[in-house]
């Protein structure tokens, strides 16, 4: 590619930074996405952004798809190129977008997992041993209770939870949005008894910090919560989204209402939770084939 095509690139992503407040995941990710479209100009000796055209695109995608990139993936890196294409369309750099009308090959949503009411009382009621546990315990409790994303739970600074009025501003949700989410009062008591011993030399901001007083990564939760359901004997394989799969899916089943399930997990669109219907669906559905005297399989 042409320097002009390189640094439209970097001129999209800086864009993405400063005006959209992108995360570092989201541009490393669009940047990765782009190098693979710039390789496939390179061997097709396509020397600038307006040369290419839908076809184009399409055998770009047919391409990763035979060097065994998923559905999602693909779905991904076309997000990328479509934003790409509309910022030099605003910019007058191009006139139209090849990618607007090409799709990824679909594939199969798999159901997320869940654990029951049982499961996530097991593993919140195991106790805690010292004092990074009573920190562990306060942020899987903080997990479950508000449905939090990793990032975001990692991000959570000390003025970001109202202890009086039970709520939680989340600052670094998806996109850069905010939201106030409800604050359990389980969760509360877990986190005021980690207040008590969090290191006095701690990062002053961090709610959630190590034993050297620094914000605690993204890492350093999955690993901790992995440790935590060795040591305490807790079979299942859980993961801190797992947490906030269950969050959502015992509350549905609980009220039924999906805008403010929607709301509380912060989703810019309601299909998204709507996978969560379906969990609700296949439960009803294992106490319909259990229950009902005439759906009872025979053995």
């Amino acid at each position: 590619m042409q320097e002009q095509a390189r640094q439209q690139v970097i001129d999209f992503l800086q864009q993405l930074k400063v005006e959209r407040r992108a995360s570092e995941h989201t541009l490393s990710n669009y940047q990765r996405d782009l190098k693979q479209l710039s390789f496939f100009c390179q061997q097709h000796q396509l020397t600038a952004w307006g040369a290419l055209s839908s076809a184009d695109i399409l055998k770009h995608i047919a391409e990763r798809h035979r060097v065994g990139l998923g559905s999602k993936s693909l779905q991904r890196e076309l997000s990328a190129i479509r934003s790409f294409y509309l910022f030099l369309m605003k910019t007058g750099q191009v006139y139209n977008n090849p990618a607007q009308h090409v799709k990824a090959p679909k594939q199969a949503r798999k159901l997320p997992k869940t654990l029951d009411v049982d499961q996530v009382n097991a593993l919140l009621d195991a106790g805690a041993n010292s004092v990074l546990e009573l920190r562990d315990v306060a942020m899987f409790e903080l997990f479950y209770s508000s449905g939090l994303r990793l990032s975001e739970l990692s991000a959570l600074d000390l003025n970001d939870i109202g202890k009086h009025d039970k709520q939680l501003t989340v600052l670094s949700g998806k996109g850069g949005k905010s939201r106030l989410l409800p604050v359990g009062s389980k969760a509360l008591q877990a986190i005021q008894t980690w207040l008590k011993v969090r290191p006095t030399v701690a990062d002053e901001a961090a709610l959630f910090t190590s034993a050297r007083g620094k914000r605690l990564g993204n890492r350093s939760i999955q690993l901790r919560l992995k440790q935590w359901c060795i040591k305490k004997g807790i079979p299942e394989s859980v993961h801190p989204h797992m947490l906030r799969h269950s969050f959502a899916t015992h509350l549905l089943e609980s009220s039924q209402d999906l805008r403010a399930v929607q709301e509380l997990l912060g989703h810019e669109n309601i299909s998204t939770t709507q996978i969560y219907t379906h969990l609700d669906f296949q439960h009803l559905a294992e106490v319909y084939d259990q229950a009902h005297p005439r759906a009872k399989k025979t053995k």
